[in-house]
């Protein structure tokens, strides 16, 4: 009885307590996923009735910011404060600070407050907080906080001339105003699950400005009756049905198959002592796997919500079509297919990858790759699982980086060789990255060491080995590209956000974590 209440307990509204009992799902589970859905239903409310034809600005930004805060109430209760206070605190120092050293007061001020809260999880908390609590949203909020700061920096203090491409289109010429601030932190599309956009893009969107703009950036110099003087009528409608439809494929996936492989049972004692090593990689493969969806489901709806409000147009395909992925944060097929470490990371958390490369990769005037991977650890929290799994990613990625300049040249030859260097390729790094990933998902050190053990370390010892025994055959021509792919900042990073100022592509392979 006692596992049933700490599965079934929430520190926000227990409304919804009868239906979490019902259907057998944690109660903070059922209110986040009763406010995302309610949020769709809002955004096309939001669009249609509360248009930029229809509201003013004002208007938009108030309703966008009260609905957010009502659902960090509704999820979290007492909680939200936490949220709310590091937003507040952060626009009191954008307002009175100086503007030379704005952003540095918000880094410290949002990941300080950030780390406290982690720390809280695993020292105060023991691990038994829950899955969805308000860490998730003030993860979220914290890049919104330091990705306007930085752009504000940009815009009130640097001259163009020492601006990157990407940083000058993203500069911001004046402080927010209170109400600004709050919606473009606090909105209801994106405070639960992200994810982080763009200051001047949410304004644009709020401002009816958004999808003009971004056909103005597609057409070049075109204008009049065949330019984008005025923004046509391009619906997300598609786009969203689309997405909703991956989310359900993920609820069915997650229902009848994610449960039936728990992650625990990797490290059960009878399992680790009694199955046959293949049946333990095995194992760890297809729950590793049936893990994902998951993050998908969440992710892809986050992005249906922002779609259905009508904020998420990137441009014209080369097809001629709209697309909506702006704000996309992952690409499946990129993840399924991928046959490399790098290019599994490149197409998974895209927004989190351009969140450190704006703040962090682009910024550093020296050790620049390692002060990104300490960015990226911190921000996600201080399990000790994160940590070997950053750790562990070293060796593979060198070991991936010298087998790929080695080898592959010789499977170019023919289209069958090149197959099957493409098939090998992927199932090694389907399996390192379950290798890889289990720590993230076990959190703790001790379970973390039984599964290390239980796989003999074959990952770790292999990498290291290829890594050594290549390396001086083929010099990687940047020292430190392996802290780049953990970090979350890989060179890729640049096309990524490039590409929010080019013809959108058919997949978000240039994208990274």
């Amino acid at each position: 009885m006692g596992e049933r209440d700490t599965a079934f307990k929430t520190t926000g509204s227990k409304w919804l307590l009868p239906v979490s009992e019902y259907l057998g799902f944690p109660l903070d589970q059922v209110n986040f996923l009763t406010c995302q859905l309610f949020a769709v239903v809002a955004a096309f409310w939001f669009r249609l009735y509360l248009s930029p034809s229809h509201a003013n600005p004002l208007v938009r930004h108030a309703v966008a910011t009260l609905l957010g805060i009502t659902f960090l109430i509704f999820c979290f209760g007492w909680y939200s404060t936490h949220i709310l206070t590091v937003v507040v605190a952060n626009y009191l120092i954008i307002i009175n600070a100086d503007i030379n050293n704005v952003h540095r007061y918000s880094m410290v001020t949002a990941m300080g407050y950030l780390t406290v809260c982690q720390v809280s999880r695993v020292f105060i908390f023991n691990y038994g907080i829950l899955s969805t609590d308000f860490s998730g949203p003030l993860m979220i909020v914290t890049q919104k906080i330091t990705t306007l700061a930085f752009q504000l920096h940009d815009g009130m203090c640097k001259k163009e001339e020492n601006l990157t491409p990407e940083q000058k289109s993203l500069a911001i010429n004046g402080r927010p105003s209170l109400i600004e601030y709050l919606s473009y932190n606090l909105n209801f599309l994106s405070v639960l699950v992200g994810p982080c956009s763009n200051y001047k893009d949410y304004i644009d969107f709020i401002e009816g400005r958004h999808i003009n703009r971004r056909l103005r950036q597609h057409s070049g110099t075109c204008n009049g009756q065949n330019g984008y003087d005025k923004a046509p009528d391009l619906s997300p409608l598609n786009a969203v049905c689309q997405k909703l439809l991956v989310c359900c494929g993920c609820m069915l996936f997650f229902l009848t198959v994610t449960r039936a492989l728990p992650i625990a049972y990797n490290v059960d004692a009878h399992f680790v002592s009694h199955a046959p090593f293949l049946t333990r990689l095995t194992y760890a493969f297809f729950s590793i796997q049936a893990a994902r969806p998951k993050f998908y489901f969440a992710w892809t709806l986050a992005d249906a919500v922002n779609n259905a409000a009508g904020y998420g147009f990137l441009g014209m395909d080369e097809n001629g079509k709209p697309s909506w992925d702006l704000i996309c944060n992952l690409n499946i097929l990129g993840i399924e297919t991928a046959t490399s470490f790098k290019t599994f990371i490149d197409n998974w958390n895209i927004r989190t990858g351009i969140w450190l490369k704006t703040v962090c990769y682009d910024r550093a005037p020296r050790h620049r790759l390692a002060l990104t991977f300490i960015l990226s650890a911190l921000w996600h929290g201080v399990y000790p699982g994160y940590y070997f799994t950053f750790i562990t990613a070293i060796p593979i990625t060198m070991a991936a980086r010298a087998v790929r300049k080695s080898i592959r040249h010789c499977f170019l030859g023919s289209a069958s060789l090149k197959l099957g260097y493409d098939i090998l390729t992927w199932a090694a790094t389907q399996l390192a990255i379950c290798y890889t990933v289990m720590p993230f998902l076990l959190l703790a050190v001790e379970p973390t060491m039984v599964y290390y053990r239980s796989m003999y370390f074959h990952v770790h010892i292999i990498s290291i080995l290829a890594a050594i025994a290549l390396h001086r055959k083929h010099k990687p021509k940047e020292p430190s590209a392996t802290t780049k792919t953990l970090s979350s900042a890989p060179s890729s990073l640049s096309s990524s956000c490039l590409s929010q100022c080019q013809p959108v592509h058919s997949n978000n392979n240039d994208k990274v974590e």
